[in-house]
């Protein structure tokens, strides 16, 4: 008896509504419903960019699907957008991106039909939150800053983690002017990091653009492209020109105690010279006279000038008095190109130079040490012959460790023209091989290559002057180029 009234009350209900369940008579039409909805009913961190799909349990009537049956709302107001239906889905494309943090609602009205006329029982309702919108909350450098460092890496954090495949060179983009800069792009933690290719200009001013192809892990993209942009160090200005190249008599000095060269492939193109005795200048032989000093038949250097100390022969007092001009002159240049006379300089790599493109100018090192270990150093005149480059260090140069590095010159740029400061002593390529360039003025001396070099043909090159104020110079199958 009450099996018998569930069925007629079910069907009263049929004639009132016009369809029925899928588990009842097979010919009476089924009631369309919502199977689901994306978003779904109480989702969060919603992307700003989401597309709103409704799915039915069936085929329904296009053009019962509008803007009027589906509606979707935000804090009272509601959201413009166009619904479009193919399939079993219906779809609502907010006309602007949603807004962050904010809950919305999503109604499927009853007006909304199967093909058969069938209608929704009830109104669909659901609601969702969408997600914070990330941000950058802050930059290395910051906007508008000066002075920045030509091997500057530049950083933007975020207030959230991002994804990673969408930041590349086409979401951070760093122009100098309407030129695009090169670079790899690094993400780690909340933090975008990019290293450009090359180093950049002095005195340039650079701008920095994070697009809205940048998006949170969520999907939701930035709101707009975040600008800012920055201005590099301007070069040294003002400054008195270090001491003439021309004043610098010598091209290898050791101050007050002496040069020692092993090996036979040491070649000189230059004078040499110390105020200390001759006997402290061993394994050198001058073409011209033919004079030797302390040469054996494993350790003799050729010195294609001439070569100057004091007594005992062939050192004599005039030879020495010359040489003592020679160090009075390399004093001069020295002091020339310090901190004092020179201040300003700047630190591009932190310490270390190699592997570095570096312009016109004077670089000074923050802990007190040059090196150039890791690659090469290129220094780029762009086409100015006149240009200078001036490094200070108030404690050691190293160039080279396992392996050698050398001092490239690009468009013009002049071994005449760059000068080494070095407040104690300065080792160029102890383990053999290498081009280093420049005039290199230290206070307490100058060693090339090393003697585990002395019977093997492994010549380290220097295309400039080895200057010792103090202690001696030490040189091992070398060749010297002094620049005019």
């Amino acid at each position: 008896m009450k099996k018998t009234l569930l069925i007629i009350t079910m069907l009263f209900i049929v004639l009132i509504s016009g369809c029925a369940t899928d588990d009842f008579e097979e010919n009476v039409g089924v009631c369309p419903v919502v199977l689901s909805s994306n978003p779904i009913d109480g989702a969060t961190g919603v992307p700003l960019n989401q597309i709103i799909t409704i799915t039915f349990n069936e085929v329904m009537n296009p053009e019962t699907i509008d803007e009027s049956s589906i509606i979707i709302t935000a804090e009272g107001a509601t959201v413009t957008g166009t619904v479009a239906y193919s399939g079993s889905t219906a779809t609502f494309t907010s006309a602007n991106a949603l807004t962050a943090n904010t809950i919305y609602n999503g109604r499927v009205k009853t007006l909304v039909k199967d093909a058969d006329g069938n209608a929704l029982q009830t109104d669909f309702l659901w609601s969702f939150t969408t997600g914070i919108m990330p941000i950058v909350e802050s930059t290395d450098p910051e906007n508008n800053a000066t002075a920045v460092s030509l091997n500057k890496i530049i950083t933007a954090t975020f207030n959230m983690p991002m994804n990673p495949l969408t930041l590349d060179d086409t979401t951070f983009i760093i122009k100098q002017g309407a030129n695009t800069v090169g670079g790899a792009i690094s993400y780690s933690g909340l933090t975008v990091s990019f290293t450009p290719a090359v180093q950049l200009e002095t005195n340039k001013t650079y701008t920095c653009t994070i697009t809205t192809g940048a998006r949170n892990v969520a999907g939701t993209p930035l709101a707009a492209n975040y600008v800012w942009n920055f201005t590099t160090v301007v070069p040294v200005i003002g400054n008195p020109p270090p001491a003439s190249t021309s004043n610098l008599f010598f091209g290898v000095f050791g101050g007050n105690a002496g040069m020692t060269n092993q090996g036979l492939f040491t070649v000189v193109n230059g004078n040499i010279g110390t105020t200390a005795a001759s006997t402290l200048m061993t394994g050198f032989k001058e073409v011209l006279t033919g004079d030797v000093y302390t040469v054996t038949f494993l350790n003799e250097g050729l010195v294609m000038g001439e070569i100057f100390a004091d007594a005992p022969a062939p050192g004599n007092a005039t030879k020495a008095a010359t040489a003592l001009a020679g160090l009075n002159a390399a004093k001069a240049a020295y002091l020339s190109i310090s901190p004092a006379s020179m201040p300003g300089g700047i630190d591009p790599g932190a310490g270390e130079l190699g592997g570095l493109t570096l312009a016109p100018g004077v670089y000074k090192s923050d802990s007190g040490t040059f090196d150039i270990t890791n690659g090469d150093l290129t220094l780029d005149a762009k086409g100015d012959p006149n240009a200078i480059f001036v490094f200070q260090t108030a404690s050691a140069l190293t160039v080279g460790d396992s392996s050698p590095s050398s001092v490239k010159l690009i468009n013009g740029a002049l071994a005449k023209n760059v000068y080494w400061y070095v407040g104690s002593a300065a080792v160029i390529n102890y383990a053999g091989g290498g081009v280093m360039t420049g005039n290199i003025i230290a206070n307490s001396g100058v060693t090339l290559s090393s003697p585990a070099n002395s019977t093997n043909a492994s010549v380290t090159t220097l295309n400039g002057r080895a200057i010792s104020l103090v202690s001696s110079v030490t040189m091992v199958n070398t060749v010297i180029n002094v620049p005019n």
